[in-house]
């Protein structure tokens, strides 16, 4: 019997990280709505939601517990939450995360670091507290939210692409290490879609200098731009919906406008160059 079968005789647990909004948010709801146990984290979650049985006050009475992950004890206290409330922990989804954009040269090391605090070091404390449970269960899914700018590199988002790319390599080695514990590691890689991402977006500090100020600005305002006028979140719901239902789900997982997943493609297959003009054309930072 696979994992997945076995799980679905009982009302599976999921945790979803970065869940009061966007993705996140969308993918709570959905899951809630599908049957299964929800629990959502946000870091500004009030503490009297986690002592209330159904989480009052969230959509669908999905709980949503408080949790940072940029702290060790938060995650922990948080996965010990939802493991003395139900016993078992059957799916995560690590989707907590924000944008940095700003030239590299403008961008000081303590706002990479924040960055990738948040967008690869919480989804590393979030693996590193629930594999115990996971491997003792004898099962379970993980499922990393990457980005297509995991993928590609994207101008004046450099620290965004790289703490992604940590995501991908991170979760390709993951994957491998606990196969063969039952434990299903996916990669989800989400385009631009129409979220709070794009106002909650943080500019480096000293992104200001005349050297790059034009060609930053132009990027940025195509990036808001396909932010903006994408599609809601709920297609991404769906996929992680499909992905937990599989037995045997492949590594990654791309969605998002048809556009994007050519650009993948197209940079497998199109010489280095050609692709690269391609994406400063699009950014219009030639």
């Amino acid at each position: 019997m696979t994992v997945s079968g076995a799980l679905t005789r009982q009302r599976r647990v999921v945790l979803i990280t970065g869940a009061s909004s966007g993705i996140g948010k969308a993918c709570a709801e959905f899951l809630q709505g599908q049957g299964y146990r929800v629990y959502g984290t946000s870091r500004r979650a009030p503490r009297a939601v986690v002592e209330t049985p159904e989480g009052e006050g969230y959509p669908q009475g999905c709980p949503l517990i408080p949790l940072d992950v940029t702290s060790d004890e938060s995650v922990e206290r948080g996965v010990a939450t939802v493991l003395a409330r139900e016993g078992r922990l059957d799916v995560v989804v690590n989707n907590a995360g924000f944008g940095l954009a700003g030239a590299v040269e403008e961008t000081t090391v303590d706002e990479a670091r924040e960055q990738f605090d948040t967008n690869f070091f919480g989804t590393l404390r979030l693996c590193r507290a629930v594999l115990p449970t996971m491997r003792q269960q004898g099962g379970g899914y993980i499922l990393n939210v990457s980005s297509i700018a995991g993928l590609i590199g994207i101008p004046f988002q450099a620290l965004y692409s790289a703490s992604k790319f940590a995501v991908e390599g991170f979760t390709e080695a993951l994957r491998l290490e606990v196969a063969p514990h039952g434990i299903r590691v996916v990669l989800v890689e989400p385009g631009d879609f129409r979220t709070g991402f794009t106002a909650s977006r943080h500019l480096a500090r000293a992104a200001h200098s005349p050297a790059y100020a034009d060609r930053q600005a132009k990027a940025l305002g195509v990036m808001e731009r396909d932010e903006t006028h994408g599609a809601t979140p709920e297609s991404v719901a769906r996929l992680v919906h499909r992905i937990i239902r599989k037995g045997s789900p492949r590594l990654r997982y791309a969605v998002g406008p048809a556009s994007e997943k050519v650009a993948l493609a197209l940079k497998r297959l199109a010489p280095s160059r050609l692709f690269e003009w391609g994406i400063a054309s699009y950014y219009r930072v030639r």
